[in-house]
């Protein structure tokens, strides 16, 4: 059985996800914001982590991946279309600081790859549109899907930062429609819902 804590963090709200079945090899998504609250969860359900994800480079989900790692070392997967924004002195705004880049920052895995970590299997979709590097990460078997800022419950992310596009964010959407109705999505940032409910509700579904 799959278990998750979802900790909305920092001034924007950006969910930090934990999700795990063996407690030794726990994932860890976007530690944007307040490594002390994702350390405490880490601790309360006696977790150590196995592998962290970015779902994309912005300073809100990236921040506290550092003091993270000094407490729970891990390799930490991001795409490779996001690094230069991700650790640019310009990524960040207060309270939000820069962030140095990881030395376990591993950028090999692309559209379609695979990685299985503690009995959980997720695939790399690679969803553009929000960050040129924003992928959303797939747990078939479990009918769940990490999507980061590319879609929300009733919303999408913002495709008018740097390196946003509408048309790719178009292109990415058309691509996750097409997955099964019963996919639980948990977003980076609001509540969680249902590719189902997206298509019924989600205008820009």
């Amino acid at each position: 059985m799959m278990n998750k804590v979802v900790l909305p963090l920092g001034v924007y709200g950006a969910n930090c996800v934990i999700l795990w079945k063996d407690p030794q090899q726990a994932w860890l998504f976007d530690p944007g914001y307040d490594a002390g609250t994702i350390l405490a969860a880490l601790k309360k359900e006696d977790l150590k982590l196995g592998v962290i994800v970015l779902t994309h480079a912005h300073f809100d989900h990236i921040s506290a991946v550092n003091t993270v790692l000094a407490d729970q070392p891990a390799p930490v997967y991001l795409h490779a279309a996001d690094v230069p924004m991700a650790f640019s002195p310009m990524n960040q705004m207060p309270p939000y600081a820069s962030t140095k880049k990881p030395a376990s920052l591993d950028i090999t895995k692309g559209d379609g790859d695979t990685l299985t970590c503690g009995g959980l299997t997720g695939t790399f979709l690679h969803t553009p549109g929000h960050t040129p590097g924003s992928w959303c990460i797939r747990f078939e078997a479990e009918n769940l899907m990490v999507t980061g800022d590319t879609l929300f419950a009733g919303s999408i992310g913002r495709t008018d930062f740097p390196g946003g596009s509408m048309d790719q964010m178009e292109a990415s959407l058309a691509r996750l429609k097409q997955l099964p109705d019963v996919t639980r999505i948990i977003c980076g940032h609001g509540l969680e819902s249902t590719l189902g409910q997206e298509k019924k509700t989600n205008p820009y579904l």
